[in-house]
């Protein structure tokens, strides 16, 4: 089985449910994933949405999520650590955390849910950013999974 991400919250490119955005609970959905690459030491999770107006808005950095680690519960707390294991890093709300979709009114947004199984932990310290994540995660992507989701503002 190939490497995967999903979600009970809604199907591979379906619409994204509002309790999960910031017109309801803002919560974070539930993410499960399976078959990490072999020798993977930790995970990093980037959920982004490369649709707003002003250029990618990056709503969820997480990263050293441990290697045991194979899911995230539905509302993980917006707070430094994640109980389990991991460190959140700072979204484009300028928040610890998730931050749900919040798209202006008009048509759809995409919002990807990137998972990265890597070699080593990037032990950056809680709130890096996106950027920051990234540069870290040079040479150490084993496997990469993505689950898309979209949001219209109602």
């Amino acid at each position: 089985m190939p490497f995967a991400l999903t979600t009970p919250a809604f199907p591979p490119g379906g619409d994204i449910p509002r309790k999960f955005t910031c017109q309801g609970a803002d919560l974070s959905p539930a993410l499960a994933w399976t078959d990490a690459p072999a020798g993977a030491q930790s995970f990093a999770l980037i959920v982004d949405d490369p649709d707003a107006p002003a250029g990618t808005w990056v709503h969820w950095v997480a990263y050293d999520l441990p290697a045991a680690t194979h899911q995230l519960p539905e509302g993980v707390a917006k707070i430094a650590q994640i109980a389990g294991g991991g460190t959140q890093g700072i979204n484009d709300f300028g928040n610890l955390g998730y931050g749900g979709p919040c798209p202006p009114a008009g048509n759809a947004h995409r919002y990807f849910f990137k998972l990265y199984a890597l070699k080593a932990k990037l032990d950056l310290k809680p709130g890096a950013s996106k950027k920051q994540v990234v540069q870290a995660m040079q040479g150490q992507v084993l496997g990469e999974v993505q689950l898309v989701g979209k949001y219209r503002r109602q």
